[in-house]
């Protein structure tokens, strides 16, 4: 007589259990559904971990948060750049135009990271001191401890230089008295039921200018989808649009660029999430050096890795591993601990494509509080 575990083998084998996620009005990524790991309801959204064609992946209200295959991807993307960035800001330019980097950053603010992996690509730099991360949803950081390991676990939430508060991250800066050298905002996509919408707006975008640094201070935001050919859907048609599940890359760069005096877009590939990803970093000071972020060179940011970055002791690497992508021990220092991010990568971050370049500059629009703009 078959065992319960043959029975349901038998069972799976007759049909296939399907992931499915909506990625823009008429395009769906379908995948095997593996596993389902934890499905869970929050106090603030659905929170689910899987197992699919991208290896064990968070998934909030429906859509892929990130994933064994491609997690490192998106936040060495979105953390390395801004905090690099600021070691130059807080830095000293030679005679012959090259700069010397400075000892910041020490302070560091993330708003969201529920997986803890921002946190994790925050505290491989060793000039840091002092890291506050505000998540709102305690769910998700108790799911991703339990179920998510890899994304940083204990051994970040345990970490000395860490404080990890589960609140409002809206009203955490409109009421710190604290600067940080760099801000980190890893949220949810402004969707329209979403918890995050508030964390997009002008009005909160001159807060945090408030809160950094001077003169070093960076700001940076997850800024959504940033198709390299952008669909049709992706735009506002006219100013009547009532700019409803359109990309919201460009509107999160203008909306910053009222603000601060440098807003610089920039992309990488995330397979998990079907399409290109937006990121924007936001800083004052001198029109050169916005242009000299993208035209660093290749030397600059590896001469930064090999001096700043050692790997996070306790945390355990991917069982899923991508072709090409290295094992981390915790024991690594300089571009052994990372798996995506180099001088060479930099570069090419910042290389938009021209349809998108040209598709972005024609979209005028600002976000604020009364007049919210929704992602897809």
């Amino acid at each position: 007589m078959a065992n319960h575990e043959e029975l349901i083998d038998k069972e799976r084998s007759k049909s296939a259990f399907k992931y499915v996620e909506d990625v823009a009005p008429g395009l769906r990524l379908e995948m095997d559904l593996n596993t389902i790991y934890h499905t869970s309801i929050s106090e603030f959204q659905e929170v689910q971990v899987i197992d699919s064609y991208f290896g064990r992946t968070l998934v909030t209200d429906g859509k892929t948060q990130s994933a064994a295959h491609d997690e490192f991807v998106y936040h060495e993307t979105l953390v390395h750049p801004p905090l690099f960035w600021s070691a130059l800001l807080s830095g000293t330019t030679q005679p012959d135009g090259t700069r010397i980097p400075g000892s910041a950053p020490k302070s560091v603010f993330i708003g969201g990271g529920g997986e803890l992996a921002t946190a994790r690509e925050v505290l491989k730099h060793n000039t840091i001191e002092r890291l506050v991360m505000v998540d709102i949803d305690p769910k998700v950081v108790e799911v991703c401890k339990k179920y998510m390991p890899q994304w940083g676990g204990e051994a970040v939430t345990n970490h000395p230089k860490m404080e990890l508060i589960h609140g409002d991250a809206h009203k955490y800066l409109m009421e710190t008295e604290e600067k940080f050298d760099v801000i980190i905002m890893d949220i949810s996509d402004p969707i329209e039921a979403g918890p995050g919408i508030a964390l997009y707006t002008q009005e909160f975008y001159q807060r945090t200018s408030e809160v950094l640094s001077k003169p070093n201070g960076v700001f940076v935001t997850q800024a959504g989808s940033a198709d390299f050919v952008p669909h049709p859907h992706a735009f506002p048609e006219n100013d009547d649009d009532d700019n409803k599940e359109s990309s919201c890359f460009s509107a999160i760069l203008n909306t910053l660029a009222t603000v601060f005096d440098h807003s610089i877009p920039y992309s990488v590939p995330v397979p998990s999430f079907g399409e290109d990803w937006g990121f924007v970093m936001a800083f004052n000071g001198h029109a050169k050096e916005a242009r000299m972020l993208a035209d660093l060179a290749c030397e600059v940011i590896d001469d930064l890795i090999e001096e700043r970055i050692e790997a996070v002791p306790g945390v355990p690497d991917h069982d899923y591993r991508s072709k090409g992508v290295t094992l981390l021990t915790g024991n690594e220092k300089g571009s052994d601990a990372l798996k995506h991010y180099d001088g060479q990568t930099h570069r090419g971050l910042f290389s938009l494509s021209k349809s998108l370049r040209i598709a972005m500059k024609s979209d005028k629009r600002i976000m604020t509080v009364d007049n919210p703009v929704f992602m897809y």
